[in-house]
């Protein structure tokens, strides 16, 4: 199985950006999510990040909130979540992480799920609200596990933290482009790229910026300055308005224009 950390090697020795989708598991419809994650992989994407719906999801602005309240009105759990994973990486080697809340892991218990995530072929788990140092017991056992513990950097914190953070990460650092929460924007921040490059000298891994990357255009300018583009609302959103068909080709706009540039 590819790990994150092999694919960031392998777009740097090949000169290129990794392009990381993400989508929200049963969303717009469980029956279709192995086909979502298939269209993914085609159209582009290196690592995909697979949303564990969450009734209070507070990170995350409305399309990917409706996302996941749609799945859970669909029936979707974290045992869904790992079949559907499961059934995808019985034929794929992109790499996937799961993306969730704390409050789903612990309700299904934390061991539990390291052990039935590791089988299911999962590369890595990130965890919306469980910021470096928050709670030991917890990012130790993670840390000790066979998935890479995504970290989150917020555009507010210091360099001294962000090297700490970096230190207790794997696989890359996703650094959030803005404060707030995600949703599609008009306009990156004129700070970021001073912003990434300061970043890339303290990290000790790869670093990959998401929040508000909406178009080709966006997708460029951060794939010029950082080692990953993540792409959450937009994608969601022309999934829920275009179908399939309209996510792969938005999301093969983005590789295009990414690789345009590399």
């Amino acid at each position: 199985m590819t790990s994150v950390s092999d694919c960031f090697l392998r777009k740097k020795i090949e000169g290129r950006v990794a392009l990381i989708p993400y989508v929200t598991c049963g969303a717009p419809s469980l029956e279709e999510s192995l086909e979502i994650l298939g269209a993914l992989e085609s159209s582009g994407g290196d690592i995909i990040e697979l949303g564990i719906p969450f009734s209070d999801p507070l990170a995350d602005g409305p399309t990917i909130q409706n996302s996941s309240q749609l799945a859970l009105e669909n029936g979707v759990t974290v045992e869904k979540v790992v079949r559907i994973l499961s059934d995808f990486k019985a034929n794929s080697e992109t790499p996937v992480i799961l993306f969730s809340y704390l409050n789903p892991i612990l309700q299904y218990g934390l061991e539990n799920f390291l052990e039935v995530a590791e089988e299911a072929g999962a590369a890595g788990i990130l965890l919306t609200d469980v910021p470096e140092g928050s709670d030991p017991s917890i990012e130790d056992r993670i840390l000790e596990s066979e998935l890479d513990f995504i970290r989150l950097v917020a555009p507010t914190a210091d360099y001294e933290r962000i090297s700490q953070i970096s230190r207790s990460g794997q696989g890359f650092l996703y650094y959030i482009s803005r404060t707030g929460v995600t949703g599609t924007r008009e306009l990156l921040r004129k700070d970021l790229g001073r912003e990434i490059e300061a970043v890339q000298k303290v990290s000790e891994i790869p670093v990959a910026v998401g929040f508000g990357i909406s178009t080709p255009e966006q997708a460029t300018i951060v794939g010029k300055i950082a080692d990953g583009v993540v792409v959450g609302s937009a994608l969601v959103q022309k999934l829920n308005e275009e179908g399939i068909k309209g996510a792969s080709t938005f999301l093969k706009s983005l590789r295009v224009a990414i690789d345009s540039e590399g």
